[in-house]
């Protein structure tokens, strides 16, 4: 008989998966993979089942005659390991993520043989309904607070970018690219203080309070499913920090970032230019402490943003509070540098990982954004947040377009630069 593969990348089996594997099985001895955990999250498919559990359920549909793990969205590796006669696949090649999977299963018939096989894809309301409450259940917060520390175990670094609406929230969470029969996308969201309280037109000096900040939450929540990181400014006096801790987690809120600094906020990119006060050591575990113990969960994160490269307090001044900050229990150090360049991060992140090889390091590269999220996994980082680009990104685009409705008396001029309202439309998922 002729050896035939496909591949599913779901939590559970519904009529139009027995209706597959039953076209499948009759063009020779079936064989399926389960899509590995890490592959899957870059697949936007993050699972809510471990891949054990997903291996046997597929295991027990009848006409299965082996159950393997893919563990790359790519087939290059099955090829190279099963020499498949014949591989199934659905029929929705439409999005450009498919595309690239088709061309590579393609290009590997023609290197081993074999031939790809479409068969059409189930249409049908109620399994189309079943997909959607599987989506709604990832975005439950019990489901969704702990996802940022399975997938700081799937992966080398997760990428996080700013969103600070519900529309920038789809934008993060449905931006992907192919390349190089590669498939990327971001892993996470961070809610930046700056952005949230210049989108409001507030200054970043920690106006803008944690109702209306907590308002900015709920609008992304709503409406996606990633792992968010909240920006906690200073976390405010202990006695506030802990409640804000209590509030993100029950919200579903995977992580609180908070720096070591005291008084008035004033942005970290300033460094020296203003007046800022560091934190003492012994004050900023205490309410670190304060925090974690609060927490209700296992799955919430509260890390520690370390302010003294910024404030030209030294190298050793850094290392000492990450080390003090771990000690009373933070899950995470980010270190932040205004500098160009990124060699002051780069030697914090080797002499930390010299005493703590596990502890997640976090960086904002804003400053030092020539280096590439590669060369920062080489050196131990976990976790890359790309703090303020969708923000500054879309000022310079709105401002361009009010001045040429002003300069034209219409928006003629202007409508070719604008992506198209169905366009942005097709962003929102409809009930």
């Amino acid at each position: 008989m002729k050896k035939v593969y496909t591949c599913f990348c779901t939590d559970i089996i519904h009529e139009g998966h027995l209706h597959f594997i039953n076209e499948a099985r009759k063009y020779g001895e079936l064989t399926v993979g389960v899509l590995a955990d890490a592959a899957m999250v870059k697949y936007n498919r993050f699972p809510s089942i471990s891949i054990d559990e997903r291996v046997e359920l597929v295991r027990g549909i009848e006409g299965v005659s082996d159950v393997i793990v893919q563990n790359d969205i790519m087939y290059d590796e099955i090829f190279e390991k099963l020499h498949p006669d014949i591989v199934i696949h659905g029929d929705n090649w439409s999005d450009p993520s498919m595309q690239a999977i088709k061309n590579n299963i393609i290009s590997l018939t023609q290197k081993y043989g074999g031939e790809l096989i479409d068969i059409p894809y189930t249409h049908d309301p109620k399994l189309s309904k079943l997909d959607k409450q599987m989506r709604e259940k990832l975005a439950m917060p019990e489901f969704r607070r702990g996802r940022l520390r399975k997938v700081l175990k799937m992966m080398p670094l997760i990428k996080a970018i700013e969103v600070h609406s519900g529309l920038t929230g789809l934008i993060a969470e449905k931006t992907m690219v192919v390349e190089d029969e590669k498939i990327d996308q971001f892993d996470a969201m961070w809610i930046s203080s700056l952005c949230d309280s210049t989108e409001k037109g507030k200054p970043d000096i920690e106006l803008v309070d944690m109702t209306s900040r907590f308002r900015t939450i709920e609008d992304v929540m709503e409406v996606t499913t990633k792992p968010i990181i909240f920006d906690g400014d200073t976390g405010g006096l202990t006695e506030h920090f802990v409640y804000t801790v209590r509030s993100l987690e029950r919200m579903g809120v995977s992580a609180v970032i908070i720096e070591d600094k005291t008084g008035l906020k004033k942005n970290s990119l300033f460094g020296t230019e203003v007046e800022q006060t560091q934190d003492s050591i012994e004050n900023f575990s205490a309410k670190i402490a304060a925090g974690k113990q609060a927490q209700l969960s296992d799955d919430f994160m509260i890390i520690a943003r370390i302010e003294s490269l910024i404030l030209e307090r030294g190298m050793d001044d850094a290392l000492a509070r990450a080390k003090a900050f771990t000690s009373a229990g933070a899950d995470g150090i980010m270190i932040h540098s205004r500098k160009k360049d990124p060699d002051e991060i780069l030697e914090f992140c080797d002499r930390f990982r010299e005493i703590d090889p596990n502890t997640p390091i976090i960086v904002v590269p804003s400053s030092f954004n020539t280096i590439t999220e590669e060369e920062l996994s080489k050196h131990g980082v976990n976790i890359c947040i790309y703090a303020n680009q969708l923000l500054r990104a879309a000022f310079p685009a709105m401002k361009n377009a009010a001045e040429s409705i002003l300069r034209n008396h219409r928006a003629a001029e202007i409508d070719g630069e604008l992506m198209p309202i169905k366009q942005i439309i097709t962003l929102i998922d409809e009930l």
